[in-house]
């Protein structure tokens, strides 16, 4: 509580379903450099580690790689070059197979205020879309 007045971190949840996917494949795409800037078409470097750094999108989103299940869950901080100096928030990425493909329960917490519809759409644009796409 700050004077009163509740901060409320700002959050987004997004469920989708990848089709002729598995868990597997998922977690493999959204680790490796290679196949990460494949399917964006935008420059990945990626440690595949718990404790790696990566830098996607040719520098604009940077972050660390804060817990990892072998196909199944992903964990990060992730910063946009824009926010403000020590901002980041938190994703999470947890993988399902289901009968379509590959369920994706994605969270991002913390982002900056005002920021989530941005984001909303960014996801769907830059990750959802295109990984349809790519296995397809």
């Amino acid at each position: 509580m700050l004077g009163g007045w509740y901060i409320i971190p700002v959050m987004i949840n997004q469920t989708v379903v990848i089709p002729n996917s598995t868990p597997k494949d998922i977690y493999r795409v959204l680790l490796n450099s290679t196949e990460h800037t494949e399917f964006t078409g935008d420059v990945a470097d990626i440690a595949p580690k718990v404790g790696g750094s990566f830098s996607i999108f040719g520098g604009y989103a940077t972050g660390k790689i804060l817990k990892l299940v072998s196909d199944q869950y992903i964990e990060e901080t992730w910063k946009a070059s824009n926010w403000s100096e020590g901002h980041f928030s938190t994703i999470t990425f947890s993988l399902k197979d289901v009968e379509d493909g590959t369920e994706i329960a994605f969270t991002q917490q913390n982002l900056p205020e005002d920021t989530d519809k941005e984001f909303e759409a960014g996801w769907d644009d830059f990750y959802w879309k295109p990984l349809t796409e790519y296995f397809s």
